[in-house]
């Protein structure tokens, strides 16, 4: 009775219910511990359900906390909160928390610390990959006390859009299902979203194990070859090859995906690149199910200094051109700017004040 499922491998909770099985406590002692944690406990000793002899064993075999991140730096601006977080090994990883006027919240937590891909318009590309994040460092970034104590509930939606490549690191798969599992994360799958510049062998296995998922896939531009100079991957995995992924995804599950395109000043923001947009969207095999999201460019630390931002007006315009041809287009909503919001920034300054010298 109110048992919950067994953890998935791979987990410090899987360890620790292994743990619990073998050495005969009963199984509503493992349910008390992740209620616990859910309610904001940061070590076992604050466990105060659990027998002082259970709680003593658990913290001797784990550590005195099965919570992952400590926390670094955090910067604050109205509606928008952006943390840096530093695991155990001293790998370091931003999570930012929006709060919506609507009454609800998200979440945009970290996959990986830094990122491999080389993208150049980020500044998580300037980092270069330090390691992919565990499903634990992934998760606790949800359910982190910081958010609790601020926003006076957990997040209502989580987004995969932080620092990093999502679908690079397998271990994404197993924080998925975490946070979907009733008892544990308990979200659904609609609430949470996938970014990807086009991992293409993880995004069709995304399809196939979380269809409800919410999925964005970033093209940024449409013509091939200038592609792969600001995404890279372009040349491993293409655009074309992403977006057959897609149609058959949309085909099967009538979700709606989005395709991210950010707009840079004279880079990709000319009447050809919006027309070529135009004919990629309205190819699709279900064009009504794809939607452009437009984000303008901000400047990032470690990107391509000769990258800049386009108007406001340019950037409305662009989406207004985009609608008037047929194209389900919107603005993304962008806050934070103030402080670094956008990924991998407040990390890449950090790093460049440490560099300096004394």
């Amino acid at each position: 009775m109110n048992v919950l499922p067994t953890p998935p491998p791979g987990t410090i909770l899987a360890d620790v219910h292994a743990h619990l099985a073998r050495a005969g406590a009963p199984p509503y002692r493992y349910r008390q511990l992740v209620l616990a944690l859910q309610r904001g406990a940061q070590r076992f000793d604050d466990v105060g359900e659990l027998p002082r002899s259970l709680r003593d064993e658990l913290s001797a075999r784990f550590g005195p906390t099965v919570l992952p991140l400590e926390l670094v730096t955090v910067r604050s601006a109205p509606q928008v909160e952006k943390v840096l977080f530093e695991t155990r090994s001293g790998a370091r990883l931003e999570t930012v928390l929006s709060r919506y006027r609507a009454g609800w919240s998200s979440v945009c937590v970290s996959t990986q610390a830094g990122c491999g891909l080389g993208c150049s318009f980020c500044a998580t590309g300037a980092l270069g990959l330090s390691r992919n994040l565990s499903a634990d460092e992934i998760c606790a970034q949800v359910v982190h006390r910081r958010w609790q104590s601020a926003a006076a509930a957990a997040p209502d939606s989580v987004a995969f859009m932080g620092m990093g490549e999502a679908l690079a690191n397998p271990n994404v798969f197993t924080a998925l299902q975490l946070l979907t599992t009733a008892g544990y994360g308990g979200l659904s799958p609609r609430r949470i979203t996938v970014s990807t510049v086009g991992f293409a062998p993880s995004l069709e296995r995304l399809t196939r194990e979380h269809p409800q998922v919410t999925i964005t896939l970033s093209v940024h531009s449409p013509f091939p070859a200038q592609r792969a100079e600001l995404v890279p991957l372009e040349r491993r995995f293409s655009l074309a090859e992403n977006l057959a992924i897609l149609d058959c995804h949309v085909v099967a599950v009538r979700r709606k995906v989005y395709l991210a395109y950010l707009l840079i000043a004279g880079v990709n923001d000319s009447d050809d690149h919006l027309q070529a947009l135009v004919q990629l969207a309205r190819s699709r095999a279900r064009p009504e199910l794809f939607h452009v999201s437009v984000i303008r460019y901000n400047d990032a630390s470690g990107a391509d200094p000769s990258h800049r931002a386009p108007s406001s007006e340019r950037v409305d315009d662009f989406v207004s051109r985009l609608r008037a041809a047929g194209v389900r287009a919107t603005r993304r909503q962008q806050l934070g700017a103030s402080i670094d919001a956008a990924c991998g920034q407040l990390h890449a300054r950090s790093l460049l004040r440490d560099r300096r010298p004394s």
